[in-house]
């Protein structure tokens, strides 16, 4: 079976900068078509890679139920959902944190997950098919320091991950995540130096991953290549993890 994705109909999430943008363009060289949805989609508008782009709020139902409407009639079908869209939050102790941005980034990070899955999962029953990948990160197993808010959504979400693939089972949906480590990318703005300094220094190859590495493996779980792995967690960690 060859490595190509030409046969999936595909939503990323998140998908107008940093691991979204890589992993849309991957997917998109191996022949999907992808529809991209973000708050702000003026910086892809453009970009041959999407066959269709989605302005949503994936915090709210109705924006998110609109956007999965439009994605189903620029694309015919959607069997793959890519959903990547997070925060990171402010970097400082638990003790620090209002509640608006606690609830902030919990919104984003497991709660916009759960509605972006929940919105593709009645025609992937239908259809008996689809592959599910959810970006998550080593904080969700690890925890961070600095990041408990953040370290708690991707840790709801492996958990979600997890749960969700028991669900559909037996069947041919397929429902992962990916866990990496810092990538260099706009969430950096939101971090200390003495954060990043931190972090990079808990992996053993002493470097961050690439957003090259966390499109190749993406595009792998989504494929037909991945198709009887399911409620698992790819880590993309330079060594730093440990299970």
């Amino acid at each position: 079976m060859s490595f190509q994705l030409d046969k999936n109909t595909v939503i990323v999430t998140g998908a107008a900068r940093g691991i979204g943008l890589a992993i849309s363009h991957r997917l998109s060289d191996l022949g999907a078509k992808v529809c991209g949805w973000d708050l702000d989609c003026s910086p892809i508008e453009n970009d041959p890679a999407f066959h269709a782009t989605c302005t949503v709020d994936i915090t709210d139902e109705h924006s998110v139920s609109l956007a999965y409407q439009t994605s189903l009639g620029s694309l015919g079908s959607v069997n793959t959902l890519i959903a990547n869209a997070g925060v990171n939050g402010p970097t400082k102790p638990a003790w620090e944190y209002s509640l608006e941005e606690w609830n902030k980034v919990i919104s984003v990070d497991l709660t916009g997950v759960f509605l972006c899955t929940r919105a593709v999962l009645e025609d992937m029953r239908s259809g008996n098919f689809g592959r599910i990948v959810v970006m998550a990160s080593v904080a969700g197993k690890e925890g961070n320091p600095g990041a408990c808010a953040y370290g708690a959504a991707k840790s709801g979400v492996i958990g979600y991950v997890k749960g969700l693939a028991r669900e559909l089972l037996p069947g041919n949906i397929t429902v992962n995540a990916i866990a990496p480590v810092i990538t260099e990318t706009s969430l950096l703005d939101e971090m200390t130096n003495e954060y990043i300094a931190d972090k990079k220094a808990r992996i053993p190859m002493n470097r961050f991953c690439t957003l090259g590495e966390i499109a190749d493996m993406t595009a792998w779980v989504a494929s037909p290549l991945c198709s009887f792995t399911t409620g698992q967690v790819f880590d993309v960690t330079g060594g730093r993890a440990t299970y």
